[in-house]
């Protein structure tokens, strides 16, 4: 054999190898957005103690879709934590299950649902179910309130917290974001607590996030579901206190709509928003689930994950707009 021949043949096949492991190297350690194909949205997600992450999404692909996966990036569909026949129905006319909120609480395993009918801003409520394993099946213990009886219109978008030894539920679309303490098993409003108002009638989705001296509240804005035409963006404030006032950096209140943008659309995803809580991985970077609309695939809102930096004191997700190229998986 050509010998120049040989170190060619030699050489391109050489080349094809390296080639194919820098192709298939990202699969194992890296990721793309979307991290799910099917439509998750409204994102809650926890740890399950068996190795597995869950996460819970509003009624699109399920009666709230239960989903697991080891590293955030690849999920499987385990379940739903409703069937028919044990869905929740104390909104007249059935309602739909929005934004589920997963917790555990004592050894069972909590989950806050909101109850509504499009359009109608007195057909809501929030309700709870709970289960002694992650995947279900879910018990539904009925509601916590309705949008009448604590007199806040368009109760839904609930979040569930631990602060100082107490148990705290806050929820809220664009009537405005409120709180109240929770009885101790975290499954009705603790006698005698009363609402408080925490931010103005801009946003929904609250989630609070605990970090170095502060309470951070996220919440999204604007329209969440036209589709492309999408507007929905996630923003912040920060506050030293978790009922507030909470604030942007020139130190105007959220009660007032006054908030630091984090994350907007760009060309390939519109109106993301509506976060998960965040996890801390074991290098101690902080990541963020969230759902966007995909402009390639449009249908329905997707599965998001983006890592979260920390400068100056404030939240920053890459460039503002979820990520496009391939980026390092959490290390868990």
């Amino acid at each position: 054999m050509n010998i120049k021949y040989f170190l060619l043949v030699s050489l391109v096949a050489l080349t094809g190898t390296l080639r194919a492991q820098l192709i298939e190297t990202p699969s194992a350690t890296g990721f793309t957005n979307p991290v799910s194909m099917v439509s998750l949205p409204d994102p809650s997600v926890i740890r399950g103690g068996d190795g597995f992450f869950y996460l819970y999404a509003t009624q699109d692909i399920g009666l709230v879709p239960i989903m697991r996966s080891r590293d955030l990036t690849t999920w499987e569909h385990v379940g739903n934590a409703f069937t028919k026949e044990s869905r929740p129905c104390f909104i007249d006319g059935g309602g739909y299950m929005w934004a589920p909120d997963i917790n555990r609480i004592g050894n069972r395993w909590v989950l806050y649902y909101s109850l509504s009918k499009w359009g109608e801003i007195h057909k809501n409520g929030i309700g709870v179910a709970v289960a002694d394993s992650p995947s279900g099946p879910f018990k539904d213990l009925g509601p916590l309130f309705t949008s009448d009886e604590i007199g806040v219109a368009n109760s839904i978008d609930q979040f569930y917290m631990e602060d100082e030894g107490r148990k705290y539920l806050f929820w809220g679309s664009f009537h405005g974001l409120y709180g109240v303490e929770l009885a101790h098993d975290g499954l009705s409003v603790k006698r005698g607590a009363g609402k408080l108002r925490i931010a103005g009638n801009a946003y929904e989705a609250v989630y609070i996030h605990r970090k170095g001296g502060y309470y951070y509240l996220f919440a999204s804005v604007d329209a969440c579901c036209e589709g492309i035409k999408s507007t929905y963006k996630l923003v912040v404030g920060r506050s030293t206190s978790l009922f507030g006032p909470y604030l942007d950096k020139q130190g105007r209140r959220m009660l007032e709509n006054q908030h630091e943008v984090v994350l907007q659309g760009n060309g390939h995803f519109k109106g993301p928003g509506h976060n998960a809580e965040f996890l801390s991985d074991k290098e101690g970077a902080d990541w963020i689930l969230y759902h966007a609309v995909d402009v390639r695939d449009p249908r329905g809102r997707k599965l998001m994950l983006d890592r979260v930096e920390w400068i100056d004191g404030w939240p920053v997700i890459g460039n503002g707009t979820p990520s496009l190229d391939m980026s390092q998986k959490p290390q868990f």
